[in-house]
């Protein structure tokens, strides 16, 4: 008889490979250099000045759905005061040429103060957006210097 090899257990070898990779990454990792970490007090700041300007541009988007909102309440509200009216102006007999420029002229009113309440309305929304987009955009610039200051000092 030949003398074998032992068989080796495979959990064995799978335990050497891991402790031989873990020493290879040991290696490797404590001759990196790490930069310092900043002034965690510093990084707070940032970050709570983040919050605020997040919240800021939150109301202001608020603020400006509530202002669409309002004016879109007083919009319908004159709109139905209006159809009202119109009703009652159509209701009168006349003759059925005049009763049809009315009614034409009545829709062509109608119709350029919809597209006018539409422009007014989308005026208010891009307003709004900008503005608390143009706060969020300022605070971010600012933040980028922030954290360039603040690894400079680390580093």
């Amino acid at each position: 008889m030949s003398a074998s090899k032992p068989v080796e257990n495979p959990f064995a070898q799978a335990m050497a490979q891991a402790k031989t990779a873990a020493e290879d990454f040991s290696k490797m990792f404590s001759s990196m250099k790490l930069p310092s970490l900043p002034d965690s007090e510093a990084l707070l700041a940032v970050h709570r000045r983040n919050f605020e300007a997040w919240s800021a541009a939150n109301r202001i988007a608020l603020e400006g759905a509530q202002a669409v909102a309002k004016r879109n309440m007083e919009i319908m509200q004159q709109t139905m005061a209006e159809l009202s009216e119109q009703v009652r102006a159509l209701a009168v007999a006349e003759a059925p040429a005049a009763k049809a420029a009315k009614q034409a002229d009545l829709l062509k009113q109608s119709y350029e103060r919809a597209v006018a309440n539409t422009k007014e309305l989308t005026d208010l929304i891009q307003r709004a957006n900008a503005e608390a987009v143009g706060a969020l955009n300022h605070r971010f610039t600012e933040a980028m210097e922030e954290v360039k200051l603040l690894a400079a000092k680390a580093g």
